[in-house]
């Protein structure tokens, strides 16, 4: 089935995921042959969307041999792109997998410096590829001299074609965005650690995380502010009421993408026209599917939809 969703990643990276006995300094380690995938917020969530069932357009900043090795990755799990130039090579990252330890050690690069002209060549992109009714994802990091504004630049863009925007951002990106009002912000997302930084104080509780958000909803940050809770779960809030979603416990063979998945899961239940409650409890069985995949595989939608039926969604 295909949906109009288009995810925005303007720092995107070519991750490498692999393995060592044991990780410990001065050494040379010897590595199991890498998986390589594309990456970046907004990628993993255009990939999510098509391994749920979906389609996405990945709209991205590219640049270089690793740019070039990008787009290739993307066809060969054939998500659709739209691409433009961006300043430098695109960047690298890798996880490393301690085996005698059974702990996930990851490095990611800062990629390369963005001018205000990248910033404009990439504002142009989006424009040309949002129509009526697209549903906007900009997930992922900001290149370093991108402003933090840019969040609430791209919402400005997207409310003249009455598009839904979804934003999965953190940092100073993060808090200038909830200081202002912003029609065109359709979802909100963050973790809890994030919100808490945001409250200034702890939220122990789900009731607390539902109170955080419902304050943020009401100042006019975005129509619905979900807050991932980790292995409790996700919190939604929005003027009709708060709910909370938590999936069965799975083995965790590794985290990377699972907010990414989470994104994925909503925004792809969202453009189907599912009810919010359902896409928060879609969201979060996609995201416990991608815990139990290695490296940066992201989810599948046999162990989602698995795990969807044992997902408890009840109101706060």
């Amino acid at each position: 089935m295909r949906t109009d969703i288009l995810t925005i990643t303007l720092n995107p990276t070519v991750d490498y995921a692999t393995s060592a006995d044991e990780v410990y300094p001065d050494h040379k380690l010897r590595c199991s042959e890498p998986h390589i995938d594309p990456g970046g917020g907004g990628i993993n969530v255009a990939r999510a969307v098509r391994q749920l069932g979906g389609q996405a357009t990945a709209l991205i900043a590219i640049g270089g041999g690793s740019g070039a090795q990008m787009l290739q990755l993307l066809a060969l799990e054939g998500v659709p792109t739209v691409a433009f130039q961006g300043p430098g090579e695109t960047r690298l990252s890798f996880s490393v997998t301690d085996l005698k330890a059974n702990e996930q050690y990851r490095f990611v690069m800062p990629g390369p410096i963005w001018t205000e002209k990248d910033v404009e060549r990439g504002l142009t992109s989006i424009d040309q590829s949002t129509g009526d009714g697209t549903m906007v994802v900009l997930s992922g990091s900001q290149p370093p001299g991108v402003a933090k504004e840019f969040p609430s630049i791209l919402a400005h863009h997207v409310t003249g074609r009455q598009a839904r925007l979804i934003v999965d951002t953190s940092g100073p990106a993060l808090f200038d965005l909830v200081r202002q009002t912003h029609e065109a912000v359709y979802v909100l997302r963050m973790d809890d650690a994030e919100a808490e930084e945001l409250a200034g104080k702890p939220l122990p509780d789900r009731a607390d995380t539902a109170a955080f958000a419902r304050g943020l909803v009401e100042k006019g940050a975005a129509s619905n502010v979900i807050v991932a809770r980790g292995a409790d779960g996700s919190v939604m809030a929005n003027r009709e009421g708060a709910w909370h979603a938590v999936a069965p416990r799975v083995e965790v063979v590794s985290k990377v993408g699972a907010g990414d998945s989470f994104v994925g899961g909503f925004a792809l239940s969202a453009a189907r026209g599912e009810g919010l409650p359902d896409c928060l409890k879609f969201g979060v069985a996609a995201a416990a599917a991608a815990c139990t995949t290695a490296g940066t595989q992201l989810c599948d939608l046999g162990v989602a939809e698995g795990l969807l039926e044992k997902t408890v969604l009840e109101e706060i």
